[in-house]
């Protein structure tokens, strides 16, 4: 099925009911069906085919939302871009993925001359809004209102999305997303994490629709599900509650850093929130002290999946019912959950044994919702596949019931005085202490230990290294506790939220440098 049939459907069933909301502005489902097939015209009158892949910069607009239903019922590849992201990125995406279109917000100029510039093949340019540089794409959608555009042809394997990771390490790498495997995407979604969703439903945005939210969102029409999109360029708990208030909303997904945001909020209190079911959250394990908080402010509404991009978010689940506010020996604390529908989870060595029930391994997955490898990377695709698996970079432990916990990225992984030491698990102590918002640790060189942890923490009270140090005797061995801690008035964030250790890597560097200048 060509994966733009999902709205096609919404359109038919539900074609007068509101579909999509900015701001003070709403689109039926036949208005966005309709505005999709003239998109699809306009695209093809400039060349565009099945298999050509279509640049997309923007932030999140009712034409992002329109773009990514174009290209599918097309049979092109969308290729989505952190909107984020620097001139240079954006350009090598553009020219890495082969794009031979590229749909740029107006707003962003300078990538689209660097697009230009880099990505030679670049022959169609469409402009979301006024711009110079190309005509307005909704001056040429309202030329081909009302002509119906049928769908192509598509199999199982056809790509229909450019999924790039975040590039934590190297260049950012496009994974290759199929229909056949997001039609069983949309399937498990709606089974694993928001099961009974309909059309009664909405959904507010709270994150960039080229990458995880975009999923969801595609997830939500095929449920002829509202979808909401704050008018608030930033983040606004005030409006993202008054909406949740106004639309009744009944799900949002979201990382960990924008839960605590929401949760923390003076907001939260304001407006009814009753609707609310699920508050799905992803992208990195959600603190144990962050989720006690969480729950005791919005009650048994949280939904934590683990899933890569490259799995399409599809690996395991904790539903509401799992999120325990007590520590008691039922109570999965630290587990990302169980097995995704149709998915199995194994945890190897580094010859690809599996290993024990409580043995920490590297996590591999196999399944429908696997992608189908990276574009035009063959280095990449032997280093992520083995014996049918995929090899997610993270590690990580079952235990007897199937349960996953996550310890934490190969990568950040260090060893000290022979031992391992993996990061999370020191991290989540520190959370403990009321003083500490947020925290990361690296492995860092020491001659006499090889490596050892250096903490740096935000806080929300005094704290210094010697109290701090002192707090976590006992709770962790000596051999994991951190050598020296450093207080930030902020760590840094990636482009979707998380906590990055590339660039707070990258800011030590920049310092050790001028250290050794001085």
């Amino acid at each position: 099925m060509n994966l733009s049939h999902v709205l096609r459907q919404s359109a038919r069933r539900f074609g007068d009911e509101i579909g999509f909301v900015w701001g003070d502005k709403t689109w039926t489902w036949k208005e966005v069906d309709a505005r999709v097939d003239a998109l699809c015209h306009v695209l093809a009158a400039q060349g565009v085919t099945k298999g050509d892949r279509v640049l997309v910069q923007s932030p999140n607009c009712n034409q992002m939302f329109e773009t990514m239903f174009a290209c599918f019922r097309m049979g092109a590849v969308w290729v989505p871009t952190n909107f984020r992201q620097t001139p240079p990125e954006v350009a090598y995406l553009a020219q890495s993925s082969g794009a031979v279109a590229i749909i740029c917000h107006k707003d962003f100029g300078a990538h689209y001359a660097a697009c230009r510039e880099e990505a030679r093949q670049l022959r169609v340019a469409l402009a979301i809004g006024e711009a110079s540089w190309a005509e307005d794409l909704d001056d040429l959608v309202a030329e081909h209102m009302g002509q119906p555009f049928a769908a192509a042809d598509v199999e199982h394997d056809d790509p229909c999305w450019f999924f790039y990771t975040s590039g934590t390490t190297g260049r950012p790498k496009a994974g290759v997303l199929t229909h056949g495997q997001m039609g069983f995407v949309i399937t498990n979604h709606l089974c694993d994490l928001m099961p009974g969703t309909s059309q009664k439903d909405a959904s507010i945005v709270v994150a960039p629709l080229s990458h995880g939210a975009g999923i969801h969102q595609l997830v939500n029409t095929a449920r002829s599900v509202k979808t909401v999109l704050p008018q608030s360029p930033g983040f606004d708990g005030d409006e993202i509650w008054s909406l949740v208030e106004k639309w009744q909303a009944s799900n949002l997904f979201t990382v960990p850093t924008i839960v605590n945001m929401l949760v923390d909020d003076k907001a939260v209190d304001r407006y009814d929130r009753s609707s609310l079911r699920y508050m799905i959250y992803a992208g990195a394990p959600m603190y144990r002290e962050d989720q006690k908080r969480a729950l005791r402010t919005l009650g048994p509404v949280l939904v934590q999946y683990y899933g890569l991009g490259e799995v399409t978010g599809n690996i395991t689940v904790l539903p509401p019912m799992l999120h325990s506010l007590e520590d008691g020996e039922n109570a999965k604390i630290g587990s990302c959950g169980f097995e995704r529908t149709g998915m199995q989870v194994s945890i190897q060595d580094a010859a690809g044994q599996e290993r024990a029930p409580g043995e920490t391994g590297e996590i591999a997955v196999c399944g429908p919702a696997v992608f189908a490898g990276y574009y035009n990377n063959d280095e990449a695709n032997q280093k992520s596949f083995r014996n049918g698996w995929f090899l997610t970079g993270d590690l990580g432990h079952l235990d007897d019931e199937g349960f996953l916990y996550i310890t934490g990225r190969a990568s950040d992984m260090y060893i000290s005085g022979g031992s391992n030491v993996y990061p999370r698990e020191i991290e989540e102590k520190i959370l403990e202490h009321p003083a500490v918002d947020e925290v990361a640790i690296l492995g860092v060189p020491d001659p006499k230990w090889g490596e050892v942890g250096l903490a740096i923490c935000t806080l929300n009270a005094e704290l210094d290294q010697e109290t701090l140090l002192s707090w976590l005797e006992g709770k962790v061995s000596r051999y994991k506790l951190p050598k020296t801690v450093l207080f930030w008035p902020e760590l840094p964030k990636s482009a979707y939220g998380k906590i990055s250790k590339k660039i707070i890597k990258e800011k030590l560097d920049a310092l050790a440098l001028m250290e050794d200048a001085s």
